[in-house]
């Protein structure tokens, strides 16, 4: 089955000594160059990204991401309720590393991208929880199914580039039952329990640019 099915790997071993670093200490901190974000911003593709993880046979983790997409928003840290969101994402762009289980993912059993070539999400309410915390509710459309959605995103910093762009940095993430969008291919396994989890984590590492 095309599905989630794996290919071979290389293992790799840690070198002696080397030190394992916790996640949440990974990366240095984010830069402040403003306080004052408000203003119209364009998602920069190329230091973004759309993913998604979902549970493989029950017992293990499959990420993937989308790497056609555009976006744009506005933020209003004053009045968030005059914050807006859209986000168009390309279903053919899917991809999670094998091509045999990326053009499973593209056929009907699953996003159908030929019938519907995108995904869309619309905010309808946005609420500033505190400082550096957005929540935004909105709209997500997938094969033409339209259900709500609340994401919660991280203010992760701002910056100014060396070509003097002024850019905001989000990090947000939701979790969402994939058949509530006509998303519900699945296979029994021997063992008990499916094939693929009904529930998909949606990953958000955002870079936009002040227009």
């Amino acid at each position: 089955m095309a599905l989630f099915s794996r290919s071979k790997s290389t293992p790799t071993t840690e070198a002696a000594g080397t030190a394992v670093l916790d996640p949440s200490t990974a990366f240095d901190a984010g830069t402040v160059a403003v306080d004052d974000i408000n203003g119209d911003y364009t998602l920069d593709v190329t230091h973004s990204r759309i993913g998604f993880s979902a549970r493989h046979a029950m017992v293990t983790t499959v990420r993937g991401q989308f790497l056609d997409f555009e976006g744009n928003a506005h933020v209003d840290t004053v009045d968030p309720a005059k914050a807006s969101v859209t986000v168009r994402i390309k279903t053919e762009s899917i991809f999670t590393g094998q091509a045999q289980r990326d053009q499973h993912l593209r056929t009907s059993d699953f996003f159908d991208v030929e019938t519907y070539p995108e995904i869309v999400f619309v905010s309808t309410d946005v609420e500033r929880v505190d400082e550096q915390t957005y929540s935004i509710a909105g709209d997500l459309t997938i094969k033409d199914v339209t259900r709500p959605v609340t994401v919660e995103f991280t203010l992760t910093g701002s910056a100014r580039d060396p070509y003097g762009n002024l850019r905001v940095g989000f990090e947000g993430a939701a979790s969402i039952n994939r058949k509530d969008w006509g998303l519900t291919y699945n296979a029994a396994l021997e063992s008990g329990g499916v094939l693929v989890s009904d529930r998909i984590k949606l990953e958000f590492d955002v870079s936009a640019i002040a227009a």
